[in-house]
């Protein structure tokens, strides 16, 4: 059985708390491995290392740093298949999935191999009488990332690979689920020419995310995951004086409008409902057709889709999707699901006796569908991250407008449509951070940036993009001047102005 520790100084380390996680491989519902849980002491030791790498990576000038992210982009590429395999084994999402983890996240590490660009300052010369002024961005010295099961490859680069590349060193304390890839990923940066310290990983539970927030040499924390835990990363993290971004839960809605192409958004939503188990932050889980006579079509057409989903290994090449995460999610998922019946949603289709022939013990769950789903429902309210997909019916596009923008969370909202017209004012009044129009899943490509409104998201500055930049840096601004020659008389009691 494997035994996971953390990565720390360039080095594995086993951990000494004597506490340990379950690591299940889903897809057979058996324990595969054990993951150290790290104590504060442990955490310490992760911080050291990176304060002692510090001031050399800071002083490292921007074009090397950038030559160490284009090595390591190299080497995630040339060990991609590798790191898929991984990623299944313990998330269960299948293979090609992995793949487009991995891959999003290396398009962030493309991002940070500009480094050298995003980190120039400004400069003004003859700002007053022989006054120049310039500003810098600096790093900020430790930072931490604290990412979640769903994503183990794509948010810890999109975390580190920003940060890193600013000159900061990272500390990242990934979901104790699915250890392997973030310490593989560590392991890659160092072969790429990261000095040792520059990124550590340390496995661990709230004790070891209590010990980054409350870590006075930590500068920065940065979080993806549900909403509960993002409200108290942010308040215990600025609390003790940190910058804190901390992305939470979602419930993203589709609109589709009359004039809509009905077998495209049925593609679209059978794959961003259903694809990678609906286990997504930006998955769509409301479909919003807007008039009765549309709404029954678009059951109509989804109805065999979802009934026919192929559920398998994540090895299988034509699997929808592999298993869920842990039994304990599959049950949570469960428990929505009999909720939904409860609360008098009409559950189109059942995918709660779904087993898994030869694999009757991994988490799977086939698709369910559910229609008539009111705002007042807890499945409503309430992110249920599994395949799950909820129909709300809505009668005018005001109405459709109304739904997303009211909702407590505001991640992700898709329009589909042939009118521009509608597309143009759903994009400028949805009150939602991220919005599709005729695409389901909207996360922005790495050279914008990534993040949602209301209580999906805590902090005032978004992921990756010219945002993450500013996160991970500071300004400082320096006006000097040279004199000519000479000694003031007197003194100047004035401020100084440029009148």
């Amino acid at each position: 059985m494997k035994e996971f520790g953390h990565f720390i100084s360039g080095q594995h380390v086993a951990g000494t708390s004597g506490r340990f996680g379950d690591v299940f491989n889903p897809a057979i519902g058996e324990v595969q491995g054990k993951v150290a849980l790290a104590s504060r002491a442990e955490m310490r030791s992760a911080v050291e290392a990176a304060l002692k790498a510090f001031p050399g990576w800071a002083a490292t000038n921007p074009q090397r740093r950038a030559r160490v992210m284009f090595n390591f982009k190299a080497l995630v590429e040339k060990n991609m298949d590798e790191l898929a395999h991984m990623l299944s084994s313990e998330h269960g999402k299948v293979i090609a999935d992995s793949k487009g983890d991995i891959q999003r996240g290396l398009e962030v590490i493309e991002f940070a191999c500009g480094i050298p660009h995003l980190m120039k300052g400004e400069y003004t010369e003859g700002a007053g009488p022989g006054i120049d002024i310039y500003s810098m961005r600096q790093p900020l010295g430790v930072v931490a990332g604290i990412t979640p099961f769903n994503f183990p490859a794509m948010i810890p680069m999109w975390m580190f690979g920003v940060a890193i590349a600013c000159g900061n060193t990272f500390i990242c304390k990934p979901s104790e689920k699915d250890p392997s890839v973030p310490l593989r990923l560590a392991e890659l940066m160092m072969e790429a020419g990261a000095p040792a310290g520059v990124l550590n990983v340390v496995n661990g539970d709230k004790e070891a995310v209590d010990a980054i927030l409350t870590d006075p040499d930590i500068q920065a924390v940065t979080f993806v995951g549900s909403t509960a835990i993002a409200e108290y990363v942010y308040s215990t993290g600025t609390a003790h004086g940190k910058r804190v971004q901390a992305m939470g839960g979602a419930k993203n809605h589709a609109i589709i409008m009359p004039d809509a192409d009905l077998d495209q958004v049925t593609n679209e939503l059978i794959g961003a409902g259903y694809g990678s188990a609906g286990e997504r932050c930006m998955a769509i889980s409301v479909a919003v057709p807007v008039t009765d006579k549309l709404a029954d079509a678009l059951v109509e057409k989804l109805k065999p889709r979802v009934e026919s989903l192929k559920v398998s290994t994540p090895t299988d090449p034509d699997a929808a999707y592999g298993p869920l995460v842990t039994r304990e999610h599959r049950q949570k998922v469960l428990d929505y699901i009999d909720l939904g019946v409860k609360e008098g949603a009409d559950l189109v289709v059942d995918g709660r006796s779904f087993k898994m022939q030869g694999y009757e013990n991994g988490f799977y769950l086939g698709g369910s569908l559910f229609d008539r789903v009111t705002p007042e429902m807890r499945t409503y309210k309430e992110e249920i991250f599994g395949p799950v997909l909820q129909i709300a019916r809505a009668q005018e596009f005001e109405d459709a407008i109304a739904l997303p923008s009211t909702h407590q969370y505001g991640n992700g909202v898709a329009i589909f449509t042939r009118d521009g017209d509608a597309a143009r004012e759903f994009a400028a009044k949805v009150k939602v951070g991220m919005v599709g129009v005729n695409i389901p899943i909207p996360v922005p490509l790495a050279y914008h940036t990534f993040g949602g409104w209301k209580r999906s998201a805590f902090g005032d500055v978004n992921q990756h993009g010219p945002e993450g930049v500013r996160f991970f840096t500071r300004i400082k601004t320096v006006t000097q001047r040279w004199p000519k020659g000479g000694v003031r008389e007197h003194p100047d009691f004035v401020i100084p102005t440029m009148k």
